[in-house]
């Protein structure tokens, strides 16, 4: 299999063991991690719910560097994983005409190619977090799309309440469920079967692993696909884990989930 080497995925990162051979093999990344559990503890102390708390997150990444925020460490790995989100999903269903919903859409590390892509006012990109949608209007601006009208808009949780039914003929969230505890992906899951339209689907990138689930601070979530797609189907919706994803360099893993209808 050619592409980006995957991570190991029966790796607990969040035990002590492997924390201590991480740091023993790259120990200047130590005082950076001492620095995100310091924040960690302190976020968690102030804010009880996830959203709050990865919304304050946010806020000390993007005021730092947006892109990097978005998990880019250069402009130029930013314009890459933006690229590969955009041409997976080009090769995969996405037409112009569609209605496209971007969960997390970030500062549009690829929205501004869907933006691009897509008819106009057919984008609507949501983000829990303010501070990062200030930088995508940014990014707008940057790339000479305000006649695209896209929708740019704060959301405090993933019910889509205030979307309408059966809209969207594409729904993504990459990068999302990285950062969310399960009861965050079953809220999303339990809602979007109402905003997709009749064939439609919704992309989800995950971070996988092959044995126990755990997540590393309050910040990356480490889930196997099984558990999703079990948590899909009680939902009453079909999901597919995307292998041809797994060749694309990106060490996150895909599922597709659909209405069935």
């Amino acid at each position: 299999m050619q592409g980006h080497p995957r991570k190991k995925l029966n790796v607990n990162r969040a035990s002590i063991v492997h924390q201590v051979r991480y740091a023993a093999r790259h120990p200047e990344r130590v005082v950076p991690y001492l620095r995100r559990t310091a924040r960690d503890l302190w976020l968690r102390a102030k804010y009880r719910d996830h959203v709050s708390y990865y919304r304050a997150v946010m806020a000390s990444d993007a005021g730092r560097n947006p892109e990097a925020a978005v998990g880019s460490q250069s402009h130029e790995r930013w314009l890459a994983l933006g690229l590969m989100q955009f041409d997976y999903l080009k090769q995969h269903g996405l037409a112009p005409e569609h209605r496209m919903l971007d969960i997390g859409c970030g500062n549009l590390r690829a929205g501004w190619r869907f933006i691009d892509y897509l008819e106009p006012g057919h984008y609507y990109g949501i983000d829990i977090s303010p501070d990062i949608l200030v930088s995508a209007k940014r990014t707008l601006v940057t790339y000479d799309l305000q006649a695209k009208l896209p929708y740019l808009t704060i959301s405090g949780d993933l019910t889509f309440d205030f979307l309408p039914d059966g809209h969207f003929d594409v729904v993504h969230a990459h990068s999302v469920f990285s950062h969310s505890p399960i009861e965050v992906i079953d809220e999303a899951l339990s809602h979007v079967g109402r905003v997709l339209a009749p064939g439609g689907f919704f992309d989800f990138t995950f971070d996988r692993t092959e044995g126990r689930e755990h997540h590393v601070l309050h910040e990356d979530f480490y889930y196997r696909t099984e558990t999703l797609v079990s948590l899909a189907e009680r939902r009453g919706l079909k999901a597919q884990f995307m292998e041809d994803w797994e060749r694309l360099p990106h060490g996150q893993s895909k599922i597709r989930v659909t209405t069935g209808g």
